[in-house]
């Protein structure tokens, strides 16, 4: 079992390649094991959704599959597609002998009929080992269709009192490069990026990906005002955080600014919180957030899960996850 969980952690791993880029479809991993154990295939969903990651492992394993184990991350799909067959029967007809399922599909054209008929053709079928990390890694996809929005991650780029910039306005730059470079891999894993009006008034930012090799992942653009029509040509607009179901993608990277931050928290609907912190001090500068709404201080406790902390010297990141309801 301990040998099942290994391999299922490199599935997942495999499907964060796809995240921000497979929607409608889940960043799905896969890897395929030959029957002495070996790697013989790998695979993650693709742009745009197609090939799925089991079509890609199985591909390259050929008939290595024969007789192997296949590790995914979500069930292999049930239903028909005009863009492919589904993963259960390629499975079934590879001819693999055992399948290991990290989680259950929530989409309910599969949701458990992939396991059944992978068992119904004399597969072994093992599933919900390490389901809350597969869950994480297609947080989008799950948010979707349980909430019926994007996933929704805030960034706060802030000095170690709380400020986001001078008060005049002067932001460029809170964090240093390294820093910048990940908020960048960041926006690559988004299908829609979102600022407000005085974000775009005050930095007219480009919010692209500005890293080598990924600038074809740049998110497409939104804004948020309450004047209908202010959207730059080519950008969605919203009135507020409750019209962000509309937004295109399954992941939503809300960058700011103070006021648009805070009406998303206000509104609960920030899902993870990315939060890099230079080690400086501003003093009288612009605050990064204002009125969340909290009336009560005991509400602020016990929301927020520190998941991850890194190091982009001389700055440093904290990661949340907003804590909710089972």
């Amino acid at each position: 079992m301990s040998n099942d969980r290994s391999w299922l952690a490199v599935a997942i791993a495999l499907s964060w390649r796809g995240r921000g880029r497979t929607s409608p479809n889940p960043n799905v991993g896969c890897i395929i094991l030959d029957k002495a154990g070996r790697v013989a295939g790998r695979g993650w969903t693709q742009p745009g959704g197609r090939p799925h990651a089991e079509a890609m492992a199985l591909a390259l394993a050929g008939d290595a599959a024969r007789g192997g184990t296949a590790y995914v991350s979500l069930e292999p799909c049930a239903h028909r597609s005009t863009r492919g067959p589904c993963c259960s029967s390629l499975l079934i007809e590879a001819g693999v002998s055992r399948v290991v399922v990290a989680v259950q599909d929530p989409d309910t054209r599969t949701d458990g009929d992939g396991i059944e008929r992978l068992r119904k053709a004399g597969i072994t079928v093992t599933v919900g080992e390490l389901a809350a990390e597969a869950r994480s890694a297609m947080a989008g996809f799950f948010t979707r269709r349980t909430l019926g929005r994007p996933f929704v991650t805030l960034k706060l780029a802030t000095s170690l009192d709380g400020k986001i910039a001078l008060a005049d306005g002067s932001s460029r730059w809170i964090t240093g490069a390294a820093a910048r470079a990940h908020a960048h891999l960041e926006r690559a894993q988004h299908e829609t990026i979102l600022v407000g009006r005085g974000t775009l008034d005050a930095d007219t930012p480009r919010l692209d990906v500005r890293l080598p090799g990924l600038g074809s992942c740049s998110p497409h653009r939104a804004l948020m005002s309450r004047t209908p029509g202010s959207a730059p040509d080519g950008w969605s607009h919203v009135s507020g955080p409750a019209e962000i179901a509309a937004l295109p993608g399954d992941h939503l990277l809300v960058e700011g600014g103070a006021q648009t931050a805070s009406a998303f928290l206000a509104a609960d609907l920030v899902d993870r919180l990315l939060l890099y912190r230079a080690p400086i001090l501003i003093g009288a500068g612009k605050e990064a957030l204002s009125d969340i709404d909290l009336t009560d201080l005991a509400q602020a406790h016990g929301r927020w899960r520190l998941t991850e902390t890194r190091d982009f010297a001389p700055d440093r990141l904290e990661v949340y996850e907003r804590v909710r309801a089972a």
